[in-house]
């Protein structure tokens, strides 16, 4: 069916541009949500539409639409849009190469998932939860299937398909005039998701950070739980962007092989990740998937590119021009972040820390100096190796590349939160603010 409307779009664009990229896909998702333990919002949905770009005397021009019928206006629109556009060289579309298949991103229980299902099942997680003694404040699920297929005037021709699944739950909790909180949440590829674990991990995090004591501001060992660590690494990430090094915005500019994380530590971006999140044969532009070594041992070794920045650059592109849908035009974007780290530390070897499990204010970072100050949530007090009493209120200070020279990784499990796979971090030496 892609194909027809590919070929459809086709016979009315290739006459009428110098080049054409046509971008069709077809999504249907279930999405759950309740607010405290009533589920009020529930929704099944079947998305299908095409994304047209041209390039036209050096110009290039984008328009879309979710009516099948419509195409050929779609593609005189495009057309049309490259008049609003200035003249650049740097335009073109992705090339035929070779395409690496990836395993393991779609589920096919998917097909036959109904929707009373899915709401049985996260309403087992709210009831396990309130069983728990935990007050549910807000849950949720999601399950998409995808597919989509990028075809262009150079030869190519890509279809790609996924399943996503996800949940999440937050709770509260009370206790002789106190209250804790806490949430967490799970994805997958595959409709795999233990529900009774993740009810009970958060409601087990909010009662565990009740009876709060106070720290005194000093420098300590911080293990920085996942939500944390993906928290303020977002402003580390950005500063691989492509476009963001081309215009001065990174801090990173220029330091391509120099030592700038932990010897120890390796970056990879890894498209092509068996169950991965963000597997894919290509990117949005339909540049076939690579892996991408940013850091090497430590060392810089690669910043992300679409077609046009790489072009720009005089570099090739690393096929990291995504988008969300035929809505949107392909934009600078990781795929799966694997952090490998050669050595990994126990919390046993902790004397004196912190772990928080998420941090609050992480988007107001600088994202060029990469100078941060977040409040520790569901925070704990690290004593001779064990967790002890949950921290008050405390705030954490410092920047995140200088925090990378120095991060380790700390023996955990690896898990998958948005881009980032990565293992619990540990950072020596990082301020810690005391509050009552």
């Amino acid at each position: 069916m892609l194909y027809e409307i590919a070929e459809t779009a086709k016979k009315e664009v290739e006459n009428i541009c110098d080049e054409y990229e046509i971008y069709v896909d077809e999504a249907k998702s279930i999405e759950l949500d309740s607010r405290k333990e009533e589920l009020n919002f529930a929704k099944e949905e079947i998305e299908k539409g095409i994304g047209i770009r041209v390039i036209k005397d050096n110009k290039i021009g984008f328009a879309f639409t979710s009516n099948l019928d419509k195409i050929a206006q779609t593609a005189k629109q495009a057309v049309e849009n490259t008049k609003l556009n200035k003249i650049d060289e740097n335009y073109a579309f992705s090339e035929v190469e070779s395409v690496n298949d990836v395993k393991q991103v779609y589920d096919k229980k998917f097909n036959d998932l109904s929707i009373d299902e899915t709401v049985e099942l996260l309403k087992n997680v709210i009831s396990l939860a309130s069983d728990s003694g935990c007050e549910v404040t807000g849950s949720g699920f999601s399950a998409s299937a995808g597919k989509s297929l990028i075809m262009n005037s150079n030869g190519v021709s890509i279809e790609n398909v996924g399943t996503g699944f996800g949940i999440g739950l937050s709770v509260t909790i009370q206790k002789e005039g106190q209250i804790a909180t806490a949430y967490n949440s799970m994805s997958s590829r595959f409709y795999d998701l233990d529900g009774d674990k993740l009810a009970n991990e958060v409601c087990n995090l909010a009662k565990s950070s009740l009876d709060t004591k106070p720290i005194e501001t000093n420098d300590y060992d911080v293990v920085l739980d996942y939500y944390a660590a993906t928290g303020l690494l977002q402003t580390f990430l950005n500063a691989f962007d492509g476009e963001n090094v081309r215009r001065g915005r990174s801090i990173l500019k220029d330091k391509i092989g120099s030592e700038i994380a932990n010897p120890t530590l390796s970056i990879i971006d890894n498209p092509l990740l068996e169950k991965g999140m963000y597997s894919t044969k290509c990117d949005g532009e339909g540049s076939v998937s690579k892996s991408t070594d940013l850091i090497k041992n430590g060392v810089l070794n690669s910043f992300i590119y679409d077609i046009y920045t790489a072009n720009k650059e005089g570099v090739k592109t690393t096929s990291n021009g995504y988008r969300g849908s035929f809505l949107t035009t392909p934009m600078i974007s990781p795929s799966n972040l694997e952090f490998k780290f050669s050595e990994m530390k126990d919390l046993t070897e902790i004397e004196k820390g912190v772990l928080t499990t998420s941090v609050l204010g992480a988007h107001t970072a600088n994202p060029i100096s990469g100078d941060f100050s977040v409040e520790a949530s569901n925070a704990f007090k690290i004593e001779n190796g064990e967790l002890t009493d949950p921290i008050n209120k405390a705030m954490i200070s410092g920047n995140i590349f200088e925090i990378m020279k120095k991060v380790e990784g700390l023996n955990s499990e690896i898990k998958q939160y948005g881009s980032f796979i990565i293992p619990k971090l540990l950072v020596h030496d990082l301020r810690v603010v005391g509050q009552n």
